[in-house]
Order: structure tokens, then sequence, then C-alpha cells
């Protein structure tokens, strides 16, 4: 049984955002509503995410996905305080997750899609995200569903989004995510190696602490130091 919540910042004049997250909303509406389904996914959008509400998943969640372009520098910090809590990041090589990728040694951390050159590369060369519909079955279902609806509403606009601009590239980076969430899946079922995957981000998050940023800050930027009879 798996659990999934979405959380974001206000989107007040962000349509595309709004209209992402009316969906979200609709499929956790129709997943409760199908008795063999609920028990055992449930997909939940929080209103208002902020720091208390965070204070009180951060501990409880197992993974982290944190899976915008790369490039986007869409991916921290947030991943971290995830990471220090012992939960594993699934993501893209982007922003806060290439610092932890380099503090976890490139270990008991799921990587995937495109790095930054591939995405520069693909845009320099003409991305087509309708090549990548043609050519997965698995990504033509799931844009056949989204167009069909969720809950009563139909969410074509997002599918034709997706296969004619996908500026984020999602259609590109779709088939490794599915590749790499399936490995995650069955390594979660040895505990043993799922436990000691999430003591090991625990540690490698040590370097992330504000004592150390805080220090660098000072030093590098600030050209600052400390008052020796300070109490």
């Amino acid at each position: 049984p798996q659990t999934f919540l979405f959380a974001a910042k206000a989107a007040p004049s962000y349509y595309r955002a709004k209209e992402i997250i009316k969906m979200i909303c609709c499929l956790g509406k129709e997943i409760a509503s199908k008795p063999g389904v609920c028990d055992k996914l449930q997909v939940v959008f929080l209103e208002n995410y902020c720091v208390s509400l965070a204070e009180k998943l951060l501990p409880a969640a197992e993974v982290s996905e944190q899976i915008s372009l790369a490039g986007k520098e869409a991916s921290g910090t947030g991943n971290m305080k995830l990471m220090l809590n012992g939960a594993i990041t699934v993501g893209t090589m982007d922003g806060a997750n290439i610092e932890m990728y380099k503090e976890l040694g490139g270990r008991d951390i799921f990587i995937f899609g495109l790095n930054e050159r591939q995405v520069a590369q693909k845009r320099q060369n003409g991305y087509s995200p309708h090549s990548y519909y043609e050519n997965d079955e698995m990504l033509q279902r799931v844009i056949t569903r989204m167009e069909s609806g969720f809950a009563g509403e139909k969410f074509d606009n997002l599918a034709n989004y997706l296969i004619h601009e996908d500026p984020y590239m999602c259609m590109a980076d779709f088939a490794d995510y599915m590749h790499v969430r399936a490995e995650m899946d069955e390594i979660y079922l040895n505990s043993a190696t799922w436990n000691r995957m999430s003591l090991n981000n625990i540690t490698a998050a040590g370097f992330f602490a504000s004592d150390r940023s805080v220090a660098e800050y000072a030093n590098n930027i600030w050209k600052v130091r400390p008052l020796r009879n300070a109490t």
C-alpha cells in the first residue's frame, strides 16, 4: 500500500499549475471511490502547505520525490529536510539533488532522467514530445486516461500540453522514472537494505547543517570573524 502526498506553494496566477492541482484532487477522489483500489493506494493534495505542516509530514515520509527537469534548479532544499529525516530520494540531477548525490557518494538515492547537458542538447536539436508518446505504450495509456478524466472531469488540455509542448520534458523522463520507481519498490521489500539506505541518508545529511553553511558564508562571503570574548 502506498500514499502519495502532493504539496505546493500557492499558484494564484499560474493557470497550468491550477489545472495540475485540480487533476491531482480529482484523481485522489476517484481512487477513494474504488473499493478495490483505495485500500492499496491513496493520492492526497495538501492544502496550505507550510512549515507547520511540513514538521508533521517530513518525519513520516519514506520516499522523497524531487523530479524537476535538470537545469531548472527547482529541487531544494526541502529535499534535504526529508533526507535528514530518513526519506530516500527519487530525483533528477537538478538543484540540491546534485549536492545530496555527491554527499551520498552516488549511492542510496534513485537518480533518473536527463542531465542538464542532455536537456540542452535536446532543445538545440528540436525536442519532440510526441515521438515519446508514439513509442511508449504505458505513456499512451496515461495520456488517454487524462483525456477521459477522473471523477467526472476531463484533462485533455493537460494531455495536449504534454504531447505537443512539454517544456519540462516530462515525456522524455517518463520511461526512466517508471524504471527507477519499480527498482525502488523492489528494494523496499527488503527492510534491512531499505533501513541501511535510510540511515546512510541521515548521516550524510550532516553536511547540510546550518553551522557549516553559516561558517562558509562568514568566511567566504561576509569576511567576518567571531568575537573572541563573546558570551
